[in-house]
Formats: structure tokens, C-alpha cells, sequence
């Protein structure tokens, strides 16, 4: 009997993300030559680049999820936020298309580049990062808000209706508030915590996990199994809530991925400059002028193929 082939790895969000924007792009009609050429480049830039394009054709195909109204290159209109979503959640193991499900319908969502102010039932706000997705949920034992997907800040109020606690969940574990203001943000690797006032308390899922409470001015990174301990928080942890992205002796790479989050398509870094260092308050409405600035700064080159596939490279003497 032959035995089984072992499954494929998961696809990471980022590229199954890029996978999807070029597929779309590809599928609307108003690719450019350019366009098409660049969507043939990513995909020969990495094998895995080439899976996740194989992927993205297969399920699409399968399950004809493409009417024309939706394939439009305009990355913030809503329907085409569920297309993206609706793509990556069948690109996934089952267990993911249910999480993206959860996602796709949760009751607040922001586009990529998209930031929500929204006011909590007992007076509290929240604020939602780009590219999140969050649940609200006010009960008679506690007020939960299960963040799916993103980042989101928080600001407490006391609980009028009683004593309820004031709990974030993610899919890693729990944080309970303890009267605060403070950040939260889920990766694929784990959940990040940021306390900008007063206190909170971390449990990860796992029963045996310690529980971790950190101040304000610490953050922690945490898993299913682990909470880190409490680290100093960067300056400014909260300025993507004010349209920045403040940066304090950063990478470049580093600093372009959190760039990339706020923008649609391939944000790259060569090699040869990935290492440089920046500083700086940069506003998050327009990442072209943000990329712009960054050969005012730095001795780098920004190149457009097409305004999906930007890749920042050493100047040019």
C-alpha cells in the first residue's frame, strides 16, 4: 500500500493575501500589460509564491466565486473585501474557513488602509487598526470583545451594570483589563499585548499557562501555551490610532512591513539595504508619499512596476 503524502504547509496570510489581490487584479479586465507582467514576476519570485497562485486558482475555480462585480482592483470597496476573504478562508484548512467565516460576518471590520472608531455599550471606545475584524459581546457575567483578525485599542470604562470584568479574546487566550487603555494585535505566530495605562492580565488558552500581568509602559507577546515576560513597550505604541507609523531605529524591512499592512500588493526590500535604519512619524493615509520620503531619507531607490509591486532598492549611482 503506498503511504499517504504528507499534507502541504499551511500558507502563510501574507502571501495567500498577495496570491488573491493579483489573482483579482488579473480577473477584472483592467490589468495593464504591466500589471500582468508583475503578477508573472511575483509568482516566479518564490516557490511559494507559485503555490499560493495554484491555490488561489483552484478553489476560485471550484467554487465559482468571482461574478465580475467583484473583481474590481479597488481593494477597500466592501464587496471586494469579502471576495479576499471568502478566497483566503477556502485556500485554508477547514478549521481556518470557519475562523474566516467568523471574520467575514464579525460585527466590526476594517478595510486594508482603514481605521474605525466605534463606541463600546458602558461608554468605552475601540479603535480598529487596518485589515481587523472584531466581535462585541455584553453579557450579564462580563463584556467580551473577541478580536478575529488585526490589531484594535481599547479604552475601559467602569462597568455601570455591575462588576462584569472587561475581557479581549483572541485565539491564543484571554486579556482582562484591569481599568486601562491598551493595544492589541493578533500575528500568526501569537497575540501582542501593549499596556498604555494602568494594567492588564494575560491567560493563554492552555490550563497549565502562566498568567502574566503587565503595567503600563510593558508589553508582551503570547501563544496558546506561553506568555512572555513583560517587555518595554515602544514610544508611541498607539500612533497608527492617530494615522501614524512612528518608527524609533527600525529596520527598513522591518519598517515596510508594517508599512505593507496599510497598503494593497507586494511591498519588497532588497537585500543589500534591508539593514538601514530610520526614524520618524510617517502618516499612514498615504503610504506613496510615505515611500517617497524614504529616498529623501535614506540612499534608496523606490520602484513602481505597477502601483501593486513596489520594491525599495539602493540607489543608483
Amino acid at each position: 500500500m503506498t503511504a499517504a503524502a504528507p499534507p502541504s504547509p499551511l500558507l502563510s496570510r501574507k502571501v495567500a493575501r498577495q496570491a488573491v489581490e493579483w489573482y483579482l487584479l488579473e480577473q477584472s479586465g483592467r490589468a495593464t500589460p504591466d500589471d500582468l507582467a508583475a503578477s508573472a514576476q511575483w509568482r516566479a519570485l518564490d516557490p511559494e509564491h507559485a503555490r499560493a497562485w495554484n491555490r488561489v486558482q483552484q478553489v476560485s475555480q471550484t467554487a465559482g466565486l468571482l461574478p465580475p462585480e467583484l473583481a474590481v482592483p479597488v481593494l477597500r470597496r466592501p464587496q471586494r473585501r469579502v471576495a479576499v476573504q471568502l478566497l483566503l478562508a477556502l485556500m485554508a484548512a477547514p478549521a481556518a474557513w470557519l475562523l474566516a467565516r467568523h471574520e467575514i460576518l464579525a460585527d466590526y471590520r476594517s478595510g486594508v488602509g482603514e481605521r474605525r472608531d466605534i463606541s463600546l455599550p458602558d461608554g468605552g471606545t475601540l479603535v480598529l487598526n487596518t485589515d481587523s475584524a472584531v466581535d462585541v459581546a455584553y453579557g450579564p457575567d462580563e463584556r467580551r470583545l473577541t478580536l478575529r483578525r488585526g490589531e484594535v485599542l481599547v479604552q475601559t470604562r467602569p462597568d455601570h451594570a455591575g462588576s462584569r470584568p472587561f475581557i479581549v479574546a483572541t485565539c491564543h487566550g484571554r486579556i482582562r483589563a484591569l481599568g486601562t487603555r491598551f493595544t492589541v494585535r493578533v500575528d500568526d505566530d501569537g497575540s501582542r499585548v501593549t499596556v498604555l495605562e494602568h494594567a492588564v492580565e494575560i491567560t493563554p488558552r492552555a490550563p497549565s499557562a502562566t498568567v502574566r500581568t503587565l503595567m503600563a509602559g510593558q508589553q508582551s507577546h503570547f501563544d496558546a501555551s506561553h506568555a512572555g515576560l513583560p517587555t518595554p513597550a515602544p514610544l508611541q505604541a498607539d500612533a497608527w490610532a492617530r494615522g501614524m507609523l512612528a518608527a524609533q531605529d527600525m529596520r527598513l524591512d522591518a519598517f515596510a512591513f508594517e508599512l505593507s499592512r496599510y497598503r494593497p500588493g507586494l511591498l519588497r526590500v532588497e537585500p543589500q539595504v534591508a539593514g538601514l535604519r530610520l526614524s520618524g512619524a510617517f502618516q499612514l493615509d498615504d503610504t506613496d508619499a510615505v515611500l517617497d520620503s524614504l529616498a529623501r531619507m535614506l540612499p534608496v531607490d523606490v520602484l513602481y512596476r505597477t502601483p501593486y509591486w513596489v520594491t525599495i532598492a539602493a540607489r543608483q549611482k
